[in-house]
């Protein structure tokens, strides 16, 4: 399956940024797509430490399998499909299909079976190209908590940046920290211990 770099621009939203935004490219909240993410790590948090991340996506009746890791220029994604059977038994611990994913844990020292399910995370998505991207409004519901942000995904750093920019002053918005998804969610699990 395909090994890919992944370059994104995010930012928070307010939930009335969001619905604003919604508003201005004729969206409404019933057209996102639903998608959930369960994700993984190893007791010992082996993942985390080496700033990756391991989740399984449902999205309607696809799964897959992503490993995102550290490259020179944003996140390595190395991703695996998987059936729905072979998500579930992944998500219990019983198999792990997910060979291109397995194979780079393998190198880095991460048996599969050390894994553990750490927690769900479900997205509402709006995407659609905009200029030379994708542009992407998300509603994110996990352990009790719920988020806005909008990514732009590109393929040139630089005009990625200067155009999310521009995005962003066009709407009034401003200049939000915005971390991965993993980490709201790790950052939301450890302070609920």
């Amino acid at each position: 399956m395909p090994k890919e770099i992944e370059i994104e621009f995010k930012n928070m939203l307010t939930k009335s940024e969001y619905e604003q935004l919604l508003s201005f490219f004729n969206f409404t909240r019933e057209e996102a797509i639903t998608q959930q993410n369960l994700y993984f790590d190893t007791a010992e948090f082996q993942l985390k430490e080496m700033e990756s991340a391991l989740r399984i996506r449902q999205k309607d009746n696809h799964y897959e399998c992503t490993l995102k890791t550290p490259a020179p220029e944003g996140k390595l994604e190395i991703t695996d499909s998987l059936t729905a059977l072979q998500a579930k038994e992944m998500s219990e611990g019983i198999s792990f299909p997910a060979t291109e994913v397995n194979a780079f844990l393998e190198e880095k020292g991460v048996n599969w079976r050390t894994l553990r399910h750490i927690g769900t995370l479900t997205t509402h998505r709006i995407e659609f190209e905009y200029q030379q991207g994708l542009l992407v409004f998300d509603h994110s519901e996990y352990l009790g908590k719920e988020d806005y942000e909008v990514e732009y995904e590109v393929t040139d750093a630089a005009a990625g940046r200067r155009l999310f920019l521009e995005f962003l002053q066009q709407h009034n918005i401003p200049v939000r920290q915005a971390d991965k998804k993993i980490a709201r969610f790790m950052k939301a699990a450890e302070a609920g211990q």
